[in-house]
């Protein structure tokens, strides 16, 4: 069965106030990342697959963007992400 995978990302200065909490379900860790850049959090992730069927080759993919604003007065060397 697939893991159900949740990327918390946090204000780490005042008492770990959540952010957000994105659903990372079906990405592996090594597929996801995480950059805080000029007062935002992005993420990106992508997971593509082949797999062989009796019709032949099924090709998978997905992938998940999102942007998040950080708060006035937060800087980005305060913000933690966990996968």
């Amino acid at each position: 069965s697939m893991q159900r995978r949740l990327n918390r990302i946090t204000d780490s200065s005042h008492d770990h106030q959540l952010l957000d909490l994105i659903d990372m379900e079906g990405f592996d860790p090594k597929e996801i990342t995480v950059t805080v850049k000029d007062g935002k959090v992005k993420v990106l992730a992508e997971h593509g697959e082949e797999r062989t069927t009796a019709r032949g080759k099924e090709y998978t993919y997905k992938n998940l963007t999102k942007e998040i604003s950080l708060p006035v007065g937060l800087s980005e060397d305060q913000v933690t992400w966990l996968l």
